[in-house]
C-alpha cells in the first residue's frame, strides 16, 4: 500500500507546534494527530490510580490496562482515556507535568511509539511531538523541529493558559511560575535516557523567538507544498 505523506513537527514545550500542526491539517487536508495528548491521557491514568511516576515497573503495568484513543479531524482532537473523554482534563497543569515525568521510562516510550505508529501507518497525517522525525517517523517526508527561546516560549503558554482559563497560579501576576516548569520540563526531555528530545538529522530548524506565527506557517507551508504538486490556490483549506 502506498501511504500518505507524514509531517513531522517536533520541538520543546511552548514551541508552537499544535498551532502549526493544526494550520497544517486544516491547509491541506491531513489529519492532526497530537501525540502529546497521548502521554498526557496516560499521565492522567497515573494521578487518577495515585501511581509513583518514578516507578517504571509500576508505571508499565498501568499500561497494560489502558486504552487510549485520539479521534481526529482536521483540526483538533478528542482524546479519550479508557473510553472517557478527557480532552479538557488533560490540558491542566498537574496533567502536563505528569506527563513529563511518565514520559521518561523507556518501556512508557516504547509503548506510545507502537501506539503512534500504528495511528500514523497510512500517512496523510500531521504528527506532533518530542521524537516523531527521530524515532516514531524517522522516514516522514518533512521533518520540522520547532524551538524558540525559554522566555518566548513561556510567556506564550502562560497566555495560552490564561486565554483557555487555565491559569497555573491565579494570583500570580507574572509568568514566572510558567517559566520555571518550562525549564524543567525541557530538563527531562533534552536529557532522558531514551529518545531525548533533539532535532533529527534532516529535520528543518526554525527559531520561532522573533517571529511571527505567520511567518512561521509560511515558511513550513513552503516546505510542505512540493508534496502536493496538483494543489492549486483555490484549493487552500485554511
Amino acid at each position: 500500500m502506498i501511504r500518505g505523506p507524514i509531517i513531522a513537527i517536533d520541538g520543546p514545550a511552548g514551541a508552537g507546534k499544535s498551532t502549526v500542526a493544526r494550520h497544517l491539517a486544516q491547509h491541506f487536508g491531513l489529519l492532526n494527530l497530537e501525540t502529546g495528548a497521548m502521554y498526557r491521557a496516560f499521565a492522567l491514568k497515573a494521578i487518577m490510580s495515585d501511581q509513583d511516576f518514578d516507578d517504571a515497573c509500576a508505571l508499565e503495568r498501568l499500561a497494560r490496562d489502558t486504552e487510549i484513543g485520539l479521534e481526529p479531524d482536521r483540526s483538533n482532537n478528542r482524546v479519550y482515556l479508557d473510553g472517557a473523554d478527557v480532552t479538557e482534563r488533560i490540558r491542566d497543569s498537574d496533567v502536563t507535568q505528569a506527563a513529563s515525568r511518565v514520559s521518561v521510562h523507556p518501556g512508557i516510550r516504547a509503548w506510545m511509539v507502537a501506539l503512534q505508529r500504528e495511528l500514523g501507518r497510512h500517512g496523510g497525517v500531521v504528527m506532533e511531538g518530542r521524537d516523531i522525525g527521530t524515532v516514531v517517523f524517522p522516514d516522514a517526508d518533512v521533518k520540522v523541529f520547532l524551538d524558540a527561546s525559554p522566555e518566548a516560549r513561556s510567556q506564550r503558554r502562560y497566555e495560552q493558559n490564561s486565554a483557555n482559563g487555565r491559569l497555573v497560579a491565579a494570583a500570580a501576576p507574572e509568568p514566572s511560575l510558567v517559566f520555571r516548569e518550562l525549564r524543567e520540563r525541557d530538563e527531562r526531555d533534552r536529557n532522558r535516557a531514551d529518545s531525548p528530545l533533539r532535532p533529527a538529522p534532516d529535520a528543518i530548524l526554525i527559531d520561532s523567538t522573533n517571529l511571527t506565527l505567520e511567518h512561521v506557517l509560511t515558511r513550513i507551508e513552503d516546505l510542505v507544498r512540493p508534496l502536493f504538486p496538483r494543489r492549486g490556490p483555490a484549493e487552500k483549506v485554511g
